[in-house]
């Protein structure tokens, strides 16, 4: 029999569909806990605009708008109610009526973006890949340390409720020892050098653009860094990489297994195994739900935290929560570096480095 059930929705879609069924709901109390900054973005393409529209169920709006393209920016402020248009990068940095801001920009892009605003005293959220490897991501740690200020990285696992709470009773011993994840994510792109998923310029391929989510979500259920990585990747004729396998082993020898692919549709799918159960995350990137399956019995409980709808929001506040002292959200960043190293090493071993590399 065939199942004509439909398949999952393509990011963009399940956002709008979300945003969609949010719409009738009253924006829940817990989500911004902490004193409310004075924010800007800069760029002005789809996660941007994600962004206004989650700051708008909450009631919210953005302080200020920059991008490469004035014309795009007043057309921004114009459709969600932003304040001030900069005609500058320097415009903004130097405004003192700004506190944070979120960079949305391509990953080539952003440790431009955040030498300047981290050295201007702003706090930062960096849309993923926060850079384009380790090194870059080092240089914008310090900057932030000098200054004073917070940077943190807005790949959404970091941030969804349903990861707090699963890691949180993980920590607890409730699941036992973790064992091993498994964790998948393919899409079809079509070929064409002229996108950023294919132009080695822009900083194409993968690993930094799906990759950080599956080695996001391995990493946070890990006790600690992997120390060994083996790995296999498949590059295209412009230099970027395709497709890739990972192996991740830590020093309490748990194990991670990833696969990615941008040329075949496969699900965005998490298994985390432990002694006592193990935990279906499908659609994990801005998951609100999960299966627990237990061991003993097979009993299957339900799990559910947060909701899709939000997941913007849940990254502004996150940073909101760690400018106010909260020290769990400000470590983590520290997640994203042990990302951001494995991601370095495993383009080194394929051979893929980008313009800014060389």
């Amino acid at each position: 029999m065939v199942d004509t059930s439909a398949a999952p929705l393509d990011a963009e879609a399940a956002a709008k569909a979300a945003f969609a069924a949010a719409q009738s709901k009253q924006f829940p109390s817990d989500i911004f806990t902490a004193p409310q900054l004075r924010w800007a973005v800069i760029g002005c393409g789809v996660i941007a605009n994600q962004m206004a529209e989650s700051l708008a169920l909450a009631g919210r709006a953005l302080a200020g708008v920059q991008n490469r393209t004035l014309a795009k920016a007043e057309a921004f402020s114009a459709s969600h109610g932003v304040a001030r248009v900069y005609g500058s990068l320097e415009e903004l940095c130097s405004d003192p009526g700004i506190d944070a801001v979120y960079i949305t920009t391509p990953h080539n892009t952003h440790i431009t973006y955040l030498r300047a605003c981290l050295a201007a005293g702003k706090h930062v959220l960096c849309e993923k890949s926060i850079t384009l490897n380790f090194a870059e991501l080092d240089e914008a740690r310090e900057l932030a340390r000098a200054h004073g200020v917070v940077l943190m990285d807005a790949t959404t696992i970091l941030h969804m409720p349903l990861y707090r709470q699963l890691v949180a009773r993980a920590k607890a011993g409730d699941f036992g020892r973790m064992n091993l994840a498994q964790v998948s994510f393919g899409s079809f792109k079509p070929y064409d050098v002229h996108t950023r998923f294919y132009n080695r310029s822009l900083a194409g391929g993968a690993m930094l653009d799906i990759g950080v989510y599956a080695l996001s979500i391995m990493r946070i259920f890990m006790e600690s860094a992997p120390t060994e990585v083996v790995s296999l990747g498949n590059t295209c004729e412009t230099g970027v990489d395709v497709a890739g396998g990972l192996v991740c082993r830590n020093a309490e020898g748990q194990l991670g297994v990833i696969s990615l692919t941008m040329h075949s549709k496969q699900p965005k799918r998490a298994v985390i195994s432990f002694d006592k159960c193990y935990i279906e995350i499908d659609q994990y990137p801005r998951a609100d739900r999960a299966r627990i399956v237990w061991t003993e019995d097979g009993r299957v409980e339900e799990v559910g935290a947060g909701e899709e709808a939000y997941a913007l929001c849940y990254e502004m506040a996150d940073l909101e929560r760690a400018v106010a002292g909260d020290q769990d959200a400000a470590r983590l960043i520290d997640y994203a570096a042990d990302v951001m190293r494995i991601m370095t090493d495993a383009r080194a071993a394929w051979g893929v480095v980008y313009p800014e590399e060389e």
